[in-house]
């Protein structure tokens, strides 16, 4: 069932990506070259509640899709970070909201037929916004809470872009028990 690894080639490479190309062989002797794996960064984020039960999203340009996306918060695993420290990091900078209430909801691969990279989530509760922002030089947040309705209008219009988030932000509405079955 696993390919074997022919020959290994750096295509491109900076501090944010490499592209690789391998030649590999199949297990019934076909050769499969080139096939291009990316290598990205794992990442973290976080799904907030707050208090009063709403959830924190972040507003943010991604000139990728030319739009401005609402997100959960969240970021880069620095080298040698835990994924909840980052996720709790990353909350605290990018929103200031505070919780000593966080618990792992999942990790996925986002694209395993090209990347190679791991997402980490996890559900922040009964968050309160007791610091302040931290941003990263380019980047450019407004932050925002909506209701159990109005997140859900959201995730019924589509409006939550980030199709890796979604997993879960559902599998977090179905831990707090705010979907209706």
């Amino acid at each position: 069932m696993n390919w074997k690894l022919l020959e290994s080639k750096d295509v491109y490479r900076n501090r944010w990506l490499k592209v690789r190309s391998d030649m590999c062989e199949l297990p019934d002797g076909r050769i499969m070259e080139p096939y291009f794996v990316i290598e990205v960064p794992d990442w973290t984020n976080m799904v907030i509640i707050t208090k009063d039960e709403k959830i924190v999203l972040v507003k943010q340009y991604r000139h990728a899709l030319g739009t401005t996306t609402l997100e959960l918060p969240g970021g880069i695993l620095e080298q040698g970070e835990l994924p909840m420290s980052s996720a709790i990091r990353e909350m605290q900078e990018e929103t200031g909201y505070v919780s000593n209430e966080v618990e792992f909801l999942m990790k996925i691969s986002p694209n395993p037929a090209l990347n190679n990279n791991t997402a980490y989530f996890f559900l922040a509760t009964n968050a309160e916004k007791l610091t302040h922002t931290n941003f990263d030089p380019f980047e450019d947040i407004i932050i925002e809470t909506y209701s159990k309705d109005a997140l859900k209008i959201l995730l019924e219009e589509g409006k939550l872009q980030h199709g890796v988030q979604q997993g879960a932000i559902y599998k977090a509405l179905i831990r707090l028990k705010w979907l209706n079955w």
